[in-house]
């Protein structure tokens, strides 16, 4: 540590615990306008925070390592996932989704898994959550959904998660309005929406993501991180009680592990589809209401993730860590879901409101591969301008800046093939929601139906969240939606709810 203070200019500061004042004879006296640390001290004070997250505002964090366990050559040219011992440095993001910082970590929610892969051939962000499907597939409704889990525009008071008033759509709340959103609704109201401990849940990209090589080859993937510490869920009674105690209970239990040197770790697997089989696949393969069976795509591993540091200071390592499924290396490229290609525009977006437009250069964000994007520069807070080097691409004033890379991007990206018209085709229309997008709700249920108690909680969540709805007319439609799933359940609901009302 140094042995004195210093103003950010790093001039000496004699005394870091005593303002500059005009003192009388009795002790009093007033502060001076000179008193440049009184000042500085206090401006920086109120700027102090930066843009909260709109959504995954409250999160734990950690450092960790990605390790290849298995050959995964033939299907990905990625340097990070090929070479069995391999390792890469990584950085993790674990959040609740729709309550604000200082919200309690314990109440249902989705909860998102952000990473951070430092390969040598740049970063490679994903953007992961805890339930393998998403509310909606349209990302139109990405803004709406999101404001529908916030708080009343006019009491600004948490409404019932289930019959979210914002936007307004006639008489109906955004998911009785958004019925897509049902298999999601399910997952979330089971135990799977209250997990007992960041370290024992999975992830899942959601997303279709292709997995390519440099002959211009690809095969489709969606990704799963699997807890190698097992599953661990509360019970609604035992979440809420726990946010009554401690709201930050998950990611103490995640920062207090760590610091035991009782690392979690997750196998990273991926299920793998031939672009053939997409073409005649039973569902669209890019709609995030849906998942792809084990028994048709079973999982393959390709590492292993662990997490084994926790951040030096949260916010300069956390807070200020910033992911976009945009970010990809060579050998791993977007899909036509839509929900992706929306989402790779808004989350850059995001961090540039939110961190600044250099924010790449922040120490937590910057690779460590070599960095050269001389067509990028200027803006706020930028540390590496390059200097002279011409700012425009293919200049023949600069032999260093070329009009095309010498690296090849391994993707398959520039060209389109009559597989890639096909898909954009397919995904033209997709929000219309018909009776198939209840087949996959269906078998859920039924899974729920083979351990004792699990459709009871999954009926006791719904109702304790549907029996705030005043509205008669709008709690019908919510029966009328879970009974589309089954007929019992609907009924089930409505008469568990019924008696809560009463």
């Amino acid at each position: 540590m140094p042995n004195h203070y210093t103003l950010a200019e790093g001039c000496p500061y004699s005394n870091a615990a005593t303002s500059v004042q005009l003192r009388d004879g009795r002790g009093g006296g007033l502060s001076l306008l000179q008193d440049t640390q009184l000042i500085e001290s206090l401006a920086h004070f109120s700027r102090e925070r930066i843009p909260e997250r709109v959504v995954h505002a409250k999160a734990a964090g950690a450092h960790g390592v990605f390790e290849v366990t298995d050959d995964n050559s033939d299907i990905t040219s990625a340097c990070f996932l090929n070479g069995v011992g391999k390792k890469t440095e990584c950085l993790v993001r674990i959040s609740t989704v729709g309550g604000e910082s200082g919200s309690s970590d314990t109440l249902r929610d989705v909860h998102g898994f952000a990473m951070k892969f430092f390969t040598e051939e740049g970063n490679q962000d994903f953007i992961f959550n805890n339930t393998p499907v998403f509310f909606i597939r349209d990302p139109l409704k990405f803004p709406s959904l999101n404001r529908s889990h916030k708080r009343h525009p006019a009491s600004h008071l948490p409404d019932s998660a289930m019959v979210r008033f914002f936007p307004y759509i006639g008489e109906q709340s955004f998911h009785t309005g958004s019925p897509e959103s049902i298999h999601q609704l399910m997952v979330l109201f089971s135990d799977r929406g209250t997990p007992a401990s960041l370290r024992k849940m999975n992830a899942y990209s959601g997303h279709t993501y292709k997995l390519t090589k440099e002959d211009g080859s690809f095969k489709y993937v969606k990704f799963h991180l699997k807890s190698k510490q097992g599953i661990q869920n509360f019970t609604r009674e035992q979440s809420e009680q726990i946010n009554g105690s401690n709201p930050d209970y998950l990611i103490q239990d995640m920062y207090e592990a760590i610091e035991r040197d009782e690392y979690p770790s997750w196998d990273v697997c991926v299920q793998v589809m031939d672009p053939k089989d997409a073409e005649s696949y039973q569902w669209n393969i890019f709609d995030m209401t849906k998942v792809w069976p084990h028994k048709d795509y079973p999982l393959r591993k390709l590492g292993q993730m662990t997490l084994n540091q926790n951040p030096h200071n949260y916010f300069a390592d956390i807070e200020q860590a910033a992911f976009s499924p945009s970010t990809m290396v060579p050998g791993i490229a977007p899909s036509a879901d839509p929900m992706l290609q929306a989402r790779m525009f808004a989350y850059p977006d995001a961090q540039r409101y939110r961190l600044g437009v250099n924010y790449q250069q922040l120490p937590t964000n910057r690779a460590r591969s070599s960095v050269y994007c001389p067509f990028e520069r200027d803006g706020a807070m930028n540390s590496h301008n390059y200097g002279g080097h011409t700012n425009y691409i293919g200049s023949s004033l600069s032999p260093t800046v070329y009009a095309t890379s010498s690296k090849g991007s391994g993707t398959v990206a520039s060209t389109m093939t009559e597989h890639e018209k096909w898909v954009g085709e397919v995904v033209s229309y997709i929000s219309p929601v018909v009776d198939a997008d209840y087949e996959q709700t269906r078998g859920l249920w039924r899974v729920l139906g083979k351990e004792e108690g699990h459709q009871d909680r999954l009926i006791g969540n719904l109702a304790d969240k549907t029996k705030n709805v005043k509205d008669v007319s709008l709690r019908k439609r919510v029966y009328e939606m879970f009974a589309r799933v089954d007929e019992g359940l609907g009924q089930r609901l409505q008469e568990e709810t019924e008696k809560l009302v009463a």
